[in-house]
C-alpha cells in the first residue's frame, strides 16, 4: 500500500513568537507586606555582598571601581523590571574579566563601552527571535573548559596586586603577565602579600564556620580598617591607584557609534553577548531549582540586553545574571524583583554618599577576594570528572581550556564548538548502518521484520539504521556502489531513520536515479515523518514516486514479488 504524508504541523502563531512579558508582571499575585519586608531585607544583604565584588571585578577588567558600581545599579534595576526571572540578580561577574581586560589593554575603555552596547542589542534581538532555548545547548565540556580557563586567567591577573608589584600596564595575554610577574617576584612587598593571604583566610573561615555571614564583606571592612589605622608603608589602595574617583551616577553619554568603530568591536560584542546569554540563562535555571519558579529564557535575554545597552551610557561594564548573588538573594528570603531593585538602590546610595570611602580599600584585599572567586569557579571537580569520560570530551575540554589561556576566550569558544561538532558528527555517522537484510537473522519490529520471509531472486532488501545525514551519506553511496549485478527491485527499509538532512537526501536521490538507469525499481518502506516531510517539501518525492512508498517492509515485499513474478501467458 503506497503511503504519503497527510499532515504537517503549522508554524507557531506570530503572537507567540513575539511574546513580551517580563517576570515582574507575574510576581505579585498574593503579595503580602511580610514578603515585601523579606524582599527588602534580601536586597540589602545582596547589596552588601555586591559592593566589594563590583569594585574588584571592575578593577580586574581594567576599569575603575566607579564602573563596577554603576553596572550594579543599572543592571540591577533594568533586569529586575524587564527580565524573565523573578529572582535573578544582575551585575558584573568574573566571566567577563579576561575579555574586558583584553579590550581595555589593547584598544581602550571607549571600545569596551561600544562593544557592551552592541552586545546588548544582539541580546535583545536574540530574545525577540526566541533563541533563548538554543543558547542553552552549549556542550558541557566547552563551558567547563573555558570557565576553568577564566579562573586561571583571573588568578594570574591578581598576582601583581597580591605580591605588591608595581609593573605598570600589564600585557593582555595571561601567560605574558605570568612571565612578567615571575621576573619581578623578588620585589615582593611582604605586608601586601600578608593582607592578601589574610583576605583569603578570612573568607574561607567564614564560609566554613559562619556561612550566613558574607566573608568578603567582613574581610574588606576589617582589613581596610586595620590598614587605615596601621598605615603600613608601600601598601597600594584604591585611591592611590585611581585618584579623583567620580561620585554619583553621572549623565548618560553615547560612545563612538561610527561604522568603523562598530566593525572593530563586533567580534568582542559577539563574545560578550554569548557569555552573557550562557551565564544569565544558567543563573535563571539555578534560581528555578532553588525556589521552584519558572523563567522565560527569551524574556531574560531581552532584559539582559536592555541592561547592557544602558549600562555603557553611564560608563558601566557589561552585566550578566550573577549566580552567587542570586543564590544569596533566595537564601535571604527574596522572592520577587523587589529584592534586586533594593540591592541596586543600596549601591546607588553608596555611590552618592560613601564613594570616597572606597578609596581606602587596599588593592591586596580586592585581589584576595578575586583569588577566592577564581578558586570557586575553577570547575575543578567537573574537570576531573570529564577527564574520566570519553577521550573526545576530555579533548574538547582541555583544548578549550588551553586556548582560553594561551590565545583568548573568543578563539576558545569557536574551537571548542568546532571540536564538539566534529566529534558529535563522527559519533552520529558511526551510528548509521546500511546493510543487506539477512532473512535468517532479522530482528526488526513487526511489519518490518522479514525473518523467514520469501525474498525472491532479483529482490534485495537494505536496512538503513540511524540518522541519515552528511556524515552517513558517503557510507550509503559506497554500499550502493558495491551492487555488482543490478537486481530488479531494491527495497530500502527506513523505519529506523529518525532524521534526514539535505546531504543524505541528495545521496538517496543519486542512488535511486543510478539504480533506475540500470533498470532497478527502488521502493522505500516505513519512512518516518521528518524524512518524508523533507522529501515532499524539496520535491524529491517525485524522484521516488508515490507508488514506491510503503508503510511497512512487508507491504513493499509483497509488491516486489509481483514485480519480479514471470508474466503469465494469456489463454489461447
Amino acid at each position: 500500500m503506497a503511503w504519503t504524508l497527510s499532515h504537517v504541523d503549522a508554524p507557531a502563531p506570530r503572537r507567540d513568537r513575539w511574546r513580551f512579558r517580563p517576570a515582574l508582571l507575574d510576581s505579585f499575585h498574593g503579595y503580602t507586606r511580610a514578603q515585601f519586608g523579606r524582599d527588602v531585607q534580601a536586597g540589602l544583604v545582596v547589596g552588601v555582598v555586591a559592593l566589594p565584588l563590583a569594585i574588584a571585578f571592575a578593577i580586574a577588567s581594567g576599569a575603575d571601581p566607579h564602573a563596577g558600581l554603576v553596572t550594579v545599579v543599572v543592571a540591577g534595576v533594568l533586569v529586575a523590571l524587564l527580565g524573565g526571572s523573578r529572582l535573578g540578580v544582575a551585575g558584573p561577574t568574573s566571566s567577563f574579566v579576561t575579555v574586558l581586560y583584553a579590550i581595555v589593554a589593547t584598544r581602550g575603555l571607549g571600545d569596551l563601552l561600544l562593544a557592551s552596547l552592541l552586545a546588548g542589542i544582539i541580546l535583545v534581538l536574540a530574545g525577540l527571535f526566541r533563541l533563548g532555548t538554543i543558547l542553552k545547548l552549549i556542550p558541557y565540556p566547552v563551558t567547563t573548559g573555558f570557565t576553568a580557563g577564566i579562573a586561571v586567567t583571573i588568578f594570574l591577573g591578581q598576582l601583581p596586586d597580591l605580591l605588591g608589584l608595581s609593573l605598570g600596564k600589564l600585557p593582555a595575554q595571561p601567560l605574558d603577565r605570568l612571565l612578567l610577574v615571575a621576573g619581578h617576584v623578588a620585589q615582593t612587598h611582604w605586608p601586601t602579600l600578608l593582607v592578601g593571604v589574610a583576605t583569603v583566610l578570612i573568607i574561607q573561615l567564614f564560609k566554613r564556620f559562619a556561612p550566613r555571614v558574607p566573608g568578603p564583606v567582613v574581610a574588606l571592612l576589617g582589613l581596610t580598617a586595620a590598614v587605615a589605622v596601621l598605615h603600613p608603608s608601600g601598601l597600594v589602595t584604591v585611591a592611590s591607584k585611581f585618584p579623583n574617583l567620580p561620585t554619583g551616577l553621572g549623565w548618560p553619554r553615547l560612545p563612538d557609534l561610527s561604522w568603523t568603530g562598530l566593525e572593530r568591536v563586533l567580534p568582542d560584542a559577539l563574545v560578550i553577548a554569548f557569555l552573557c546569554a550562557i551565564e544569565s540563562l544558567s543563573t535563571a535555571v539555578v534560581a528555578d531549582g532553588m525556589a521552584g519558579t519558572r523563567h522565560d529564557s527569551n524574556q531574560e535575554l531581552i532584559g539582559q540586553g536592555v541592561a547592557n545597552v544602558v549600562s555603557p551610557l553611564f560608563g558601566g561594564l557589561p552585566a550578566v545574571g550573577a549566580i552567587a548573588r542570586t543564590a544569596t538573594n533566595i537564601q535571604s528570603g527574596g522572592r520577587t524583583p523587589v529584592a534586586s531593585i533594593t540591592h541596586a538602590l543600596l549601591v546607588l546610595l553608596v555611590l552618592y554618599v560613601a564613594a570616597p570611602l572606597a578609596g581606602l580599600i587596599p588593592m591586596a584585599v580586592l585581589a584576595g577576594i578575586l583569588t577566592v572567586v577564581a578558586w570557586n569557579i575553577s570547575q575543578r571537580r567537573r574537570v576531573f570528572r570529564i577527564l574520566r569520560m570519553p577521550k573526545e570530551d576530555a579533548a574538547v575540554m582541555l583544548g578549550t581550556f588551553a586556548i582560553t589561556i594561551v590565545v583568548n576566550l573568543a578563539a576558545a569558544i569557536v574551537v571548542g564548538l568546532l571540536l564538539s561538532s566534529a566529534f558529535f558528527m563522527r559519533r552520529m555517522s558511526d551510528m548509521a548502518h546500511v546493510e543487506v537484510v539477512d532473512p535468517a537473522k532479522d530482528e526488526h519490529p513487526f511489519g518490518h521484520n522479514v525473518r523467514e520471509q520469501d525474498i525472491p531472486a532479483g529482490v534485495l532488501v537494505y536496512s538503513i539504521d540511524g540518522p541519515f545525514f552528511f556524515g552517513a551519506a558517503d557510507r550509503f553511496q559506497e554500499t550502493m556502489a558495491r551492487v555488482a549485478k543490478p537486481p530488479k527491485v531494491v527495497i530500502l527499509r527506513m523505519r529506523a531513520v529518525p532524521y534526514l538532512d539535505a546531504t543524505g537526501l541528495n545521496a538517496l536521490e543519486d542512488a535511486i536515479q543510478g539504480l533506475r538507469k540500470r533498470g532497478t525499481r527502488v521502493m522505500l518502506a516505513g519512512i518516518q515523518t521528518q524524512p518524508l516531510d523533507l522529501m515532499e517539501r524539496s520535491g524529491a518525492i517525485h524522484v521516488v514516486g508515490d507508488s514506491n512508498l510503503f508503510r511497512t517492509t512487508l507491504d513493499a515485499l509483497a509488491m516486489a514479488r509481483l514485480a519480479v513474478a514471470p508474466a503469465t501467458a494469456p489463454p489461447a
